[in-house]
């Protein structure tokens, strides 16, 4: 992903969501199959209650593609 100093802080309703690992969606944090020929591919999580989740934008997380607080130390 490319570098952004905060996460993404989304509500999200339950559902399979697939959000950017390559940086080059143009509908961040949401993968719109920009890394297609790339060898990457998105993150799928399966959302099983409606919840807000932090969705990491600095691309150093540990635990991608949710926040971690890294961003915090760049």
């Amino acid at each position: 992903m490319d570098m952004r100093t905060e996460p993404y802080i989304l509500h999200e309703e339950p559902g399979l969501k697939k959000y950017c690992a390559c940086g080059l969606s143009k509908n961040k944090p949401y993968c719109d199959g920009s890394h297609h020929g790339t060898g990457m591919h998105s993150y799928k999580v399966e959302i099983e209650e409606e919840r807000t989740v932090a969705i990491c934008g600095c691309g150093q997380s540990k635990s991608k593609p949710f926040c971690d607080g890294s961003h915090l130390s760049l």
